[in-house]
């Protein structure tokens, strides 16, 4: 399920990403600053849950969230440090699933969250697909093997999951390879690259290098020594 989160505040979207994706690891997670990215990402990805911070420089959460509904059916969020009657009628008015209140308190956020851990049928088999991505990423895997094992057509399943997350099977599990690639790279920098290559699920050596210099703009090899990352951060 694809997540986006809209505050002006980086450390609000921080805590929210955090606290969220430590119970629901399989969500994506897409963060704005401001109205205008929020409406770029929106377009170009089909989000399921915004949460919207209600005062914003430029647009008001309000105001977002009447354009987000304009593009399709979300639920929608509203994250606000004011308990203001005159906010929740124009929350309720635009069709707003709930709201929350700053500071975030844990526990309330996953109780609202409650409902979403188990939405419906179909989207429990693409938390199942990611799972199967996520734990055997360096086995050879393709969409049949997968949709056998989960039970689905897998051209249906191809299609329902480039609906949910708006990006195909191959190159989410490509990119998945190449992020946990990119991990190894500074992990043990004494690995041969065929090796990483090898872990992280590329059978060629050479793809694995053509597919890293064209997501990410250098080599593995420069990756691996790039000042920026000499202590490990991806």
């Amino acid at each position: 399920m694809n997540i986006l989160l809209v505050d002006d505040e980086e450390l609000e979207l921080i805590q929210l990403e955090y606290i969220m994706q430590a119970q629901f690891p399989n969500w994506q997670f897409y963060k704005a600053p401001d109205a205008s990215l929020a409406l770029q990402i929106a377009n170009k990805t089909k989000i399921s849950l915004a949460f919207l911070d209600i005062q914003m420089p430029g647009k008001s959460g309000i105001e977002l969230a009447k354009e987000l509904k304009k593009l399709y059916e979300l639920d929608i969020i509203m994250v606000t440090a004011f308990q203001s009657f005159e906010y929740a009628q124009a929350a309720l008015r635009i069709g707003v699933t709930d709201y929350v209140t700053k500071p975030i308190i844990e526990s309330e956020l996953l109780e609202i969250l409650q409902k979403y851990r188990k939405s419906n049928s179909q989207n429990d088999a693409i938390q199942d697909v990611l799972e199967i991505i996520h734990d055997e990423y360096s086995e050879k895997l393709n969409l049949s093997v997968i949709a056998s094992r989960i039970h689905m057509n897998s051209t249906y399943l191809s299609r329902k999951f480039q609906e949910e997350l708006g990006i195909g099977f191959a190159d989410y599990l490509n990119k998945y390879r190449l992020e946990m690639a990119k991990k190894f790279l500074l992990q043990n920098k004494e690995i041969a690259i065929s090796v990483v290559a090898e872990r992280a699920g590329f059978n060629s050596q050479h793809y694995f290098s053509v597919q890293f210099k064209k997501h990410f703009n250098m080599t593995p090899s420069e990756y691996r020594f790039n000042p920026k990352f000499l202590e490990g951060a991806t």
